[in-house]
Parts: structure tokens; sequence; C-alpha cells
């Protein structure tokens, strides 16, 4: 999940526009945490010893400069070279020692993905990055085949260095293309252009990557559907193996804030989701979630991971965690997480996910993605039928084709993905306010 977050974007069944937010992660319950903090850390191990394998996600907070419509963490690295190291260096040395005392801290458990987010994990140099994935071998168990992923922005993906990358161990590159078209790059304060970017895609072919994804966001300023059109059709004819398709949510305290009168309107912003879908399909792509769509056996793992519920760990200024039921998020700022990392703070400010935050999170998590809420498993959490508890709207949603319900799991349509933000206040508003033991 990027920076434990993706962004996101669905309609209302009003219309209007409620934009995104980070995704939030479930896991059941666990009968055998301990609750217990001990000088500001939870001892989470009885826990985790009874949770499955375990998602990694490393936080590079560093860019060249902020883009236009960007709200998460990161701060500028600077331009010289002697300071930029050395910015580098102090954050990946207090990254090692965190990745070190986690993995004490939790038993060295197993992990099947490893995500490098940012910022701009393509301003790290490969050896570096290297050492870090070493690192995280070393500190946990890191399954053969792991799925090891990388952000990456087509100016710094340069040909010369994506090969050092793949030898680094990288197998998946999600590279931050966001629009083909020069006029909407400058529009959002891109640094890079088209050229740059199908340049950067082609050097990754070159080097032996089989995994690449391109991320685009549409509804940017200026943008028509003729032209998201266009450049979906020209994404798709390159074949990478994924393409993440987020909607521009105008985060309040950006330039774009300020600017989203000059954004499309409601009406063709929900034209460009509905095409999206329509045009990756006739390309042999499928859609697995909101926002995501790959070629067969091509999905994520590791967002995959995020919506199923598995547990993952952050590290790194501003990352997420989710483990054995707990959640906290690391400092904000470089210095202060610095400091909390080398007086070993694990996690100060943890919280217990209360059984209505895991309820609602099954429920919004799952209907995200093509493969639905799982019947049984909300059964198995609420002790309540969601079928029997929401006839009424699923017949609703049935006969708009907003929703279907077949084998025991309930879907939202393509168009139903378009409302689910207001489909899933309603799903929550049939919730239990405590779990239904028999």
């Amino acid at each position: 999940m990027k920076k434990g977050a993706m962004p996101s974007f669905c309609f209302v069944l009003s219309c209007q526009d409620e934009g995104g937010s980070a995704p939030l992660q479930l896991v059941p319950p666990c009968p055998g945490l301990p609750a217990l903090l001990r000088c500001g850390t939870v001892d989470l191990m009885g826990a985790f010893l009874h949770a499955g394998d375990m998602l990694l996600y490393l936080h590079v907070p560093f860019c060249r400069s902020k883009c236009r419509y960007c709200a998460f963490f990161s701060e500028p690295l600077p331009y010289d070279g002697g300071a930029a190291e050395e910015t580098l260096s102090l954050w990946a040395a207090t990254l090692l020692e965190d990745l070190r005392r986690w993995g004490e801290h939790l038993g060295h458990p197993a992990v099947e993905t490893v995500y490098f987010g940012g910022g701009t994990p393509s301003l790290v140099s490969p050896a570096l990055l290297g050492k870090l994935l070493d690192a995280a071998a070393t500190a946990f168990a890191l399954e053969d085949g792991a799925e090891i992923s990388m952000e990456a922005n087509p100016e710094s993906m340069t040909p010369e260095r994506a090969p050092d990358f793949r030898l680094a161990g990288v197998n998946r590159i999600s590279l931050g293309v966001q629009a083909l078209d020069d006029a909407q790059l400058c529009a959002v304060g891109r640094v890079h252009d088209r050229a740059v970017a199908l340049h950067a895609y082609a050097g990754l072919r070159r080097a032996g990557f089989q995994n690449v994804g391109l991320d685009f966001i549409w509804g940017l300023p200026g943008e028509s559907l003729e032209s998201w059109r266009q450049q979906l059709e020209e994404a798709a004819a390159l074949r990478p193996e994924h393409l993440s398709c987020y909607g521009l949510t105008p985060e309040e305290g950006t330039p774009l804030f300020r600017e989203r009168s000059a954004l499309p309107g409601e009406d063709v912003q929900a034209a460009m989701y509905l095409s999206c879908g329509e045009i990756l399909d006739g390309a042999g792509y499928e859609q697995y979630e909101v926002s995501n769509h790959a070629l067969p056996g091509h999905a994520c793992r590791h967002n995959l991971g995020y919506w199923r519920g598995a547990d993952y760990l952050g590290l790194g200024p501003a990352a997420v965690s989710t483990v054995g039921g707990r959640r906290w998020t690391q400092p904000a700022s470089l210095r202060d997480w610095r400091e909390a990392v080398h007086e070993a703070r694990f996690n100060a400010g943890t919280e217990a996910l209360s059984f209505t935050e895991q309820a609602e999170e099954l429920v919004m998590l799952s209907l995200r993605t093509s493969e639905g809420l799982d019947e049984g498993r909300y059964r198995a959490l609420t002790g309540r039928d969601f079928a029997r508890d929401n006839a009424a709207f699923l017949r609703e949603l049935a006969a708009a084709g907003l929703a279907e319900r077949k084998s025991g799991r309930v879907r939202l349509t393509r168009r139903g993905m378009l409302l689910s933000n207001s489909i899933i206040e309603r799903f929550f508003e049939a919730l239990p306010e405590a779990p239904c033991l028999h």
C-alpha cells in the first residue's frame, strides 16, 4: 500500500465526489494478543505467532520536488551530490537499524512481499537499495519467489540504472508515468515529460524486467475524455503487466486543491472511469480493484495483501503498520523518526482495532476488489448473515446493476465501484455494534 496507503476515487450516489482516503487494513482479532504496554512498546510476539505471512513496506521519503497534487509526507533531496549522499546515508542507516530491531522483536517472521514506496525510491542508488533488501532478508524470513516492488519516477529510472536495480533484487517496478501529455504533466508539476517516460519504460524492458506497472492519474487539469482515452490506449499498447489508474483527488493544502475548479466536471470524470475499464478489458487486462488492472497472473501481490487483510509492517518516516490487530504510524518527520528509532521507541501511540473498525474495514476493503466480500468471513467476524441483514438494499443494488451476489460473495459491478463510497456507507449502517455470539 502506498505509504501504507493509496489514492482512490469514487463517486457517491448524489454524484458529489467525496475524494479518496488511505486504505486501512483488517486483521481478525487474535485472542493471544497481550494488551501490555512496556515502556511505550507493545509486545506483539504472542499475537504474531498466530498470524500468516507478513508484508513489508519501506518508505523512501525523498523527492526532487513536490508534485502539485501530492499530500504524502516527503522531503526534498538536495541537488548537491555530497549533501544528497549524506542525507540518504543517514536515512538508510536508521532504516537498517529499525529493520534489525523489528526482525528480532517479531521473531524473524516470514515475509512474502517487500515494497519500496515513496517519495521516489529510484533516487536511492541500486547499491544502497540492495543493501536494504539484504538487511530485510536477514531480519525476516524472505520467501523464495517473494515479490520485491519498487516505485520509480521516469527521470531517475534511467536505462543505465535499471539493470543495477534488477541485480539488487528488485523484480517488480511501478513506474509513475501519470500522463503521456506534456501539458498535463507540466500542469501537475511532474519533472519528466512524455519522451522521458517512454524512454524509461523501454529501458526497463531492455534490463530484463518482466513485471512492470505503469501508474496514471486521470481527471487532470485540461484533460478531456478523448485525451484520456487516447493515452490509455497508448499505454495498453505498450503491454505493461499492470496499470494503476487513479482519479485525481485534490487534497486540501495542495496547489491543485485551490485550483480544483479547473478540473474536468463530474460527468466527464465518471465517463473517464468507466471508459478506463472498457478499454483495458478489451486489451486483455483484468480489473482486480477499483483503480488497478493487470494482465492475468500479474496483480500486485503486495496490494492484494492489503485488501485481503494481511499483517503489514511499515518502516520509515510516516509509514503505517498493522500487526496482530494493532495499528501505529511512524513519526512524520525525518528527525523525529530517527530519534524514535535510536531510542528504541517501537510504536508508541499504538491502538487496538475495535470490533466496529474491523467490521467496517472488512466490508470496505473487500468491496473495493473484484473478489468482493466473502460472506463466510463476515459471519466469522460478526456472527451475522450479511445477505440477510442487507437483503432489501442488495435487491435494490442488483436491480440497478450495481452489485451481484454469487457463490457466497457480494461484489460491486464497475458502475457500483463508481458509487462505492455511498454504497459502503449504507452497508455500514447495518453493522452490529458488537459480535453476535451463538
